[in-house]
């Protein structure tokens, strides 16, 4: 009977010590993204031309350049740091990948460009979608 009652501890310690790893490890096996759908309106006059306008709470950037806007998440493909938006590229302190203002990747290790939300015009002010 002893013998059963060691092997069960071994059992449950290293059911323990795997639970224990994958609770770890869980944000980089999960697919970076935010869900909900979310919804929270903006003025465009705060909207820099040619530049970004960073919610890092909500890890995202409304963008502007000319007339057009997008929303990027600011979550790395890579393996989901929060990446910095700096006035020329978008850059990930974690690993190096780097990508233009538009979210595409200019360098790696991500592979993926950076996720988009919806912005919808209201007039002067925007919508974004998140999720």
């Amino acid at each position: 009977m002893a013998g059963f009652d060691r092997g069960r501890r071994r059992f449950i310690a290293a059911l323990a010590a795997f639970t224990a790893s994958l609770a770890a490890a869980w944000r980089f096996l999960v697919p970076a993204g935010r869900g909900g759908g979310e919804r929270f309106t903006v003025a465009k006059a705060s909207i820099p031309p040619r530049g970004a306008l960073v919610f890092k709470e909500r890890h995202l950037a409304v963008m502007r350049d000319g007339d057009t806007l997008y929303a990027l998440d600011l979550t790395c493909t890579h393996l989901g740091c929060t990446v910095t938006v700096t006035p020329s590229e978008i850059v990930c302190p974690c690993h190096g990948s780097r990508f233009d203002l538009k979210g595409n990747v200019a360098k790696g290790p991500a592979d993926r460009p950076l996720a988009r939300h919806r912005v919808e015009d209201r007039g002067e002010r925007v919508e974004i979608v998140i999720g």
